[in-house]
């Protein structure tokens, strides 16, 4: 829980924190924690990535989005749940670099 990186803008003025999430085999989903739903921030930004053989995709989502959108899924017996966001929820922000500011 919390934040992988801190960043600024190249001035210090914007600050944010990072959640950075990775698949290297699925790529149809990403796993979050069930915290994800309550940290929701202008300035709290989530990173998914593609580890994809021939290609790498970012998409770059703002927690808002992620807790908007955040699915909880049980299994059949009760005993595991799964925090997740799926890649279509995903979608509109690939490479959507600019909600971090101008470079």
């Amino acid at each position: 829980m919390g934040a992988d990186l801190l960043i600024t803008d190249q001035k210090c003025k914007k600050a944010f924190s990072i959640q950075v999430k990775t698949n290297a085999s699925t790529f149809s989903f990403w796993l979050l924690n069930e915290k994800a739903k309550k940290i929701k921030s202008d300035s709290h930004i989530y990173i998914f990535v593609n580890l994809k053989e021939k290609e790498t995709e970012y998409f770059i989502v703002p927690s808002k989005i992620v807790a908007k959108e955040m699915r909880v899924d049980h299994s059949k017996r009760g005993t595991s749940t799964w925090y997740s966001i799926y890649y279509e929820k995903a979608l509109p922000y690939k490479n959507k670099w600019s909600l971090l500011g101008k470079p």
